[in-house]
């Protein structure tokens, strides 16, 4: 039987839940809907979902505050998409360090919210041509780090492990997906969120800053992601996957 994708959709408003949730199952989507963080525990408590669409504005408990809870708990693999009716770059950026996967600006228009949900569904499930990774072998190495690419964690040497956010995972995995390669920020934005950036994003800028101290990497004198002035950055050292006990 094919698999039809799950959403389950959080908002406080009632009439932006049931449009979106109309419009979806129009579209052969199965949804859920759910008015507050409350129910949204309650109703993953017993079901699965393939992405969650979730209003940051809602009284008692936040979206940040959901989203932050969803990446530690068993869903934290689950994508989020963070819908905002304040189009100002802090919400954007705290939401995506939150580990939200895209976000998207109210009023919006159902249309494009569908694009974005199949967009972050298909960057979820596709694994780069270059960097397949078995069941078998789920590290890459680089430097003095390896990426475990199950987990989503960090691990140095010593093997001690370094918890990332969804938004530096995905961030990382492009740079040792394309390493020694120069991307330039809107090829990272498209990659990593799948849509352009326009002139005052800054949002790769900040992950790429945060990345950087993930890895103890000297912004001014980086021996890992280097900045190409007017062009963008460049993952500078090659990587390998390594095979497990090795």
């Amino acid at each position: 039987m094919e698999h039809v994708d799950h959403i389950l959709v959080v908002d406080d408003d009632r009439e932006i839940r049931e449009l979106v949730g109309n419009y979806l199952k129009k579209n052969g989507l199965r949804v859920s809907l759910a008015a507050d963080g409350r129910q949204m525990r309650t109703f993953l408590e017993g079901n699965a979902v393939d992405l969650i669409v979730l209003d940051i504005m809602m009284p008692g408990d936040d979206g940040l505050k959901l989203c932050r809870e969803l990446r530690v708990s068993r869903h934290k693999a689950t994508p989020v998409l963070m819908l905002t009716a304040r189009n100002e770059e802090t919400d954007r950026i705290v939401g995506l360090e939150m580990g939200a996967d895209d976000y998207l600006t109210k009023p919006f228009s159902a249309r494009e919210l569908l694009a974005r949900i199949n967009a972050v569904l298909r960057r979820t499930r596709m694994l780069p041509p270059n960097l397949q990774i078995s069941e078998s072998s789920r590290l890459i190495g680089f430097g003095q780090w390896r990426l475990d690419t199950s987990a989503r964690h960090l691990l140095d040497a010593a093997d001690t492990v370094i918890a990332l956010s969804g938004a530096e995972y995905r961030l990382l995995r492009v740079f040792l997906d394309h390493p020694q390669r120069v991307l330039s920020r809107e090829q990272l934005l498209n990659l990593t969120q799948g849509r352009e950036a326009d002139v005052f994003d800054r949002s790769i800028d900040l992950l790429v800053s945060r990345l950087r101290q993930r890895l103890l990497d000297d912004a001014r004198e980086p021996a890992y992601i280097k900045t190409v002035r007017s062009e963008g950055y460049v993952f500078s050292l090659p990587v390998q996957l390594i095979e497990p006990g090795l």
